[in-house]
């Protein structure tokens, strides 16, 4: 029984952007990158919906940032408040 084969995200983009590019058919890159034609146009129409998320991110990332770095901040802060009643006791 044949195992199946498992693509990495950037092995898939990389077939999806050459794909979109048109230089070759369908079929030449199915032949190509020894993958079924359908294959590789699920992985194009997937890269197409996906695509607005690459910029959408960046506010969230940084806004994450944001956010960790109050979180570190007030964890600084309630140490040095134990440290200061541990010592008082």
């Amino acid at each position: 029984m044949q195992k199946r084969r498992s693509f990495s995200s950037e092995f898939k983009a990389k077939v999806a952007i050459e794909a979109l590019k048109e230089h070759h058919t369908l079929q030449e890159l199915a032949q190509k990158y020894e993958l079924h034609p359908n294959q590789i146009s699920s992985w194009k129409q997937e890269f197409l919906e996906n695509s607005a998320q690459v910029f959408s991110n960046r506010k969230k990332k940084s806004k994450e940032v944001v956010d960790a770095a109050k979180l570190y901040e007030e964890i600084g802060r309630l140490k040095v408040e134990v440290d200061f009643l541990k010592k008082r006791v």
